[in-house]
C-alpha cells in the first residue's frame, strides 16, 4: 500500500486520512499548524545542515581539495543536480512502499551517517598531518580522503531524496483541503513552510561559512550534523500529533497510470467511433476536442468491446494520467530557472571572493555570505506577499491565492533572468575595474571593488524565489493526484536538481571550447582574465527563451482542481 500507512498504532484504519490511533481525522484533534510547527522544524534543521555543506562547498573543493575554479563549479552544479533529482526516488519509495512518515525517519538517520563521514573526512588532513589551505589548486588532497568526501557527499544527497519531497507533503497533509478554513491554511503554509527553511538557510549561511573559512572545515561540517540528529528527535516528538494518508486504491498510482499507457497502446489501432463507444462504455461522454492527449482515451478500450465489463481502465485512472502528463511543458519550461539557481552557490561566489570584503578593520565577510541577502529578501517578501500582496490581489481577481500559481511561477522567472543580467553587468564592472588598476595578472590580490555590488543580483534572485519556488511546490503539490504528492514535490525538486546538471554540461562544454591553446576560457583560475559576464549572458537569453515557453504552455493549461 502507498502513502503513510506505517506507524506501529495505525490499526484498523479506513482508507483516508487518520490519526496516531487509527481514528479518522475528521473526529480527532489531529493535524492543523500544530502538527504542521513541528515538521516545519524539522525542515529548518534539515536545510541548516544542507545549506552549511552546499553554499561554500566550491570554497572547499577548490581550496583544500585543490581542484580549478571550473572543475569545482561543475562538481557542485553535479552533486547539487543529484541532490535535487534524488527526491524522485525518495518519492516513489515513500508513496509506493514504506509512506511519508517512515520514510522520513529512515532518510534521517542516512543523512546523520552522511554528515558524519564527512566530517571525518574534513578531519584527516589533521590526523594524518596533510596541509592543502591553497586557492590555487597547486597541490591535491590523498585520494583516500577525496573518495571519502563524496562518498559521503552524495549519501547526504540520497538522503535528501528521501527527506525533502516527503516532509514537505507531509506538513501539507495535516490541513484538509475539502475544509474551507484548513483550504486557506494549506495555501498559506507554502508560504510560510518556505520562510522558514529560508531563515534558517540565512543563519547558517552566514554563521557556517565564516566557521569553515577562518576555523575549521571539519568543524563547519560537524555543526549541521547535530542539527540533523535534534531534527529527527523534533520529528519523533510530534509522532501522536501527526495526520496519516491511508492509500484509498488497491493498485498503486504508478501502475494505475502505468496500465493506461499499456492499454492505450494497445488499442492505438482502435478508430474515434470506437472511442466514443468506449466512453460510452463508463457511462461518461466528453466534446474530446479540446482534449491534447485524447490518445489516451484508447485505454478504455478492451479488446472485446461488446462486453460491458471489458472496460479495463476507469476513466478515474485516465483523467489522473492526463493530469500528469498536462505537467511536462511546464515542468520543462521552469528548467532555465534551476539553470539560474544553480549559479547563486557557485560562480556567484567565486565572484565575491575576489572584491573587497571589508565590513570593519580586520573583518571580512565570507564570499559565502552573500547568499543571505536571498534569504532576507524571502525573509521580508513572504510576509508582505502573503498578508498584503494576496489579500488585496483577491479582491480584484476573487483567486483565493490572489494570482494563480502558474502567473506566479512566470513571475519568478521573470525576475530570475533580471538577476543574471545584472549579474552580468557587475562581472563587466569588475573586469574593467581589475583591468584599470592592472591587477589581470594579479589574481591573489584584491579588486578594490565592494562585494556590495553583489547585493541586487543576489536579492533580486531571493525576490524570485518568493515567487517561483513557493509557486512551484504548490503547483506540484496541488495538480498531482492525491496518492502522488510526494512524486508532485520531487518533481519541483528536479527543475533545480536538471538546471544544475544542465549548468554543470554547459560550463564543461564552453570551458574545453574557449580554452586550450594557450587562451583563456571563460572560468580560468584567474578571474580577472575570465569572462563570467558572457556565460551570464548566455544564461540570460535562455531564460527569455524559456520565459517565452512558459508562457506559451501556461496560456493553455488546465487546472484539475476547482478550488484554483
Amino acid at each position: 500500500m502507498a502513502d503513510d500507512a506505517e506507524t506501529p498504532m495505525l490499526v484498523n484504519s479506513v482508507n483516508g486520512v487518520v490519526d496516531y490511533e487509527g481514528h479518522p481525522a475528521s473526529r480527532s484533534n489531529s493535524g492543523g499548524w500544530r502538527s504542521a510547527v513541528f515538521i516545519i522544524g524539522v525542515e529548518i534543521a534539515e536545510r541548516f545542515a544542507y545549506y552549511g555543506i552546499s553554499a561554500n562547498l566550491v570554497t572547499y573543493m577548490s581550496g583544500p581539495l585543490g581542484q580549478s575554479t571550473a572543475t569545482a563549479a561543475a562538481n557542485v552544479n553535479a552533486w547539487g543536480g543529484a541532490a535535487s533529482l534524488s527526491p524522485l526516488l525518495g518519492a516513489f519509495v515513500a508513496d509506493s512502499f514504506l509512506g511519508r512518515y517512515r520514510t522520513i525517519a529512515m532518510a534521517s538517520l542516512l543523512y546523520i551517517l552522511g554528515l558524519g563521514l564527512l566530517t571525518l573526512s574534513a578531519f584527516l588532513p589533521s590526523l594524518i598531518g596533510f596541509d592543502c589551505q591553497t586557492n590555487t589548486g597547486s597541490c591535491s588532497s590523498p585520494l583516500f580522503q577525496v573518495v571519502l568526501f563524496f562518498f559521503s557527499l552524495y549519501l547526504v544527497a540520497i538522503a535528501q531524496g528521501g527527506h525533502k519531497p516527503c516532509t514537505q507533503a507531509f506538513g501539507a497533509d495535516q490541513f484538509d483541503g475539502q475544509d474551507p478554513e484548513e483550504s486557506k491554511s494549506k495555501s498559506s503554509f507554502f508560504n510560510w513552510w518556505y520562510f522558514g527553511v529560508s531563515a534558517g538557510a540565512t543563519v547558517t549561511i552566514f554563521i557556517l561559512s565564516y566557521i569553515q573559512d577562518n576555523l575549521s572545515w571539519a568543524l563547519g561540517f560537524g555543526i549541521p550534523c547535530i542539527a540533523m540528529i535534534i531534527a529527527l528527535i523534533v520529528f519523533l516528538l510530534g509522532t501522536t500529533t501527526y495526520r496519516y494518508s491511508i492509500g484509498q486504491n488497491e493498485r498503486g498510482p504508478f501502475m494505475r497510470i502505468g496500465s493506461v499507457f499499456v492499454a492505450a497502446f494497445r488499442n492505438r489501432h482502435k478508430t474515434p467511433s470506437d472511442v466514443v463507444a468506449g466512453l460510452e462504455c463508463h457511462g461518461f461522454l466528453s466534446d474530446q476536442s479540446y482534449d491534447q492527449f485524447k490518445f489516451l482515451n484508447k485505454a478504455l478500450l478492451a479488446p472485446n468491446l461488446l462486453k460491458e465489463d471489458d472496460c479495463v481502465c476507469s476513466i478515474a485512472d485516465v483523467e489522473e494520467t492526463k493530469a500528469v502528463l498536462r505537467l511536462v511543458p511546464i515542468w520543462m519550461a521552469s528548467l532555465v530557472y534551476g539553470i539560474v539557481f544553480a549559479q547563486i552557490a557557485t560562480l556567484y561566489t567565486k565572484q565575491g571572493a575576489t572584491m573587497d570584503r571589508t565590513v570593519v578593520s580586520n573583518f571580512k565577510i565570507p564570499p559565502a555570505a552573500l547568499q543571505c541577502f536571498v534569504g532576507i529578501a524571502i525573509i521580508i517578501f513572504i510576509p508582505v506577499y502573503d498578508r498584503i500582496f494576496v489579500p488585496i490581489v483577491r479582491s480584484l481577481t476573487l483567486n483565493p491565492s490572489g494570482i494563480t500559481m502558474l502567473q506566479r511561477i512566470g513571475t519568478g522567472i521573470f525576475l530570475s533572468a533580471l538577476s543574471i543580467i545584472i549579474a552580468a553587468f557587475v562581472e563587466m564592472k569588475r573586469l574593467n575595474i581589475a583591468q584599470e588598476y592592472d591587477l589581470v595578472d594579479k589574481p591573489s590580490v584584491t579588486v578594490p571593488m565592494s562585494v556590495w555590488w553583489l547585493v541586487p543580483q543576489n536579492f533580486i534572485f531571493g525576490l524570485a524565489d518568493v515567487f517561483t519556488l513557493v509557486g512551484l511546490q504548490e503547483f506540484f503539490y496541488d495538480q498531482v493526484p492525491l496518492e502522488l504528492r510526494s512524486i508532485g514535490l520531487a518533481l519541483y525538486l528536479s527543475v533545480l536538481g536538471i538546471g544544475s546538471f544542465l549548468s554543470s554540461i554547459l560550463i564543461y562544454v564552453i570551458d574545453k571550447a574557449t580554452g586550450g591553446d594557450g587562451r583563456d576560457s571563460w572560468f580560468s583560475n584567474n578571474l580577472n582574465r575570465a569572462h563570467l559576464d558572457y556565460f551570464y549572458w548566455l544564461i540570460a537569453g535562455l531564460c527569455l527563451l524559456g520565459l517565452g515557453a512558459f508562457l506559451h504552455f501556461a496560456k493553455s493549461y488546465i487546472y484539475n482542481r476547482s478550488a484554483v
